[in-house]
């Protein structure tokens, strides 16, 4: 079966043949275009895992600090993986993303803020329109916004 028609049948089986080619040299053969595609496209899953993460990290963050009363050692733990899991993704595994930080934190956190509307049974006008902590406080493991 032709390489692009492989593709759009059995993605798994292409993936297989793809790299079984590439390792024998055989780059005439490959599926240059479609190998090309799917490399970028993993480099956007990255930059949506760190978008997810930090929205996660800061829809806590923000429960935390405006439902004191209604805090859970779930929502400590919540924010203390999420912060340990940035550090991997950002610092162990993809270093090229720290540049993006001030691109995708304003992003993370209006999502955070959609979502915390909706846990918290607050108005998304109640919360600050921008992001109030800094990337480097978000992920400082003692610093716990208090209301």
């Amino acid at each position: 079966m032709p390489e692009s028609r492989l593709y759009d049948k059995d993605f798994y089986a292409w993936a297989n043949e793809q790299a079984a080619l590439l390792r024998a040299g055989k780059l005439a053969q490959a599926d240059i275009e479609h190998i090309a595609e799917e490399i970028e496209s993993m480099g956007k899953t990255e930059k949506r895992e760190l978008l997810s993460r930090l929205r996660v990290l800061i829809l806590h963050l923000l429960k935390w600090r405006f439902q004191p009363g209604k805090r859970t050692p779930s929502w400590e733990a919540t924010i203390k993986t999420q912060r340990h899991l940035l550090v991997i993704h950002i610092n162990d595994d993809n270093p090229s993303l720290k540049p993006l930080i001030p691109e995708v934190l304003p992003r993370a956190y209006r999502l955070a803020v959609i979502d915390a509307a909706g846990e918290t049974n607050m108005l998304e006008s109640a919360y600050p329109k921008t992001c109030p902590w800094t990337f480097e406080q978000l992920m400082n493991e003692d610093f716990w916004p208090e209301s």
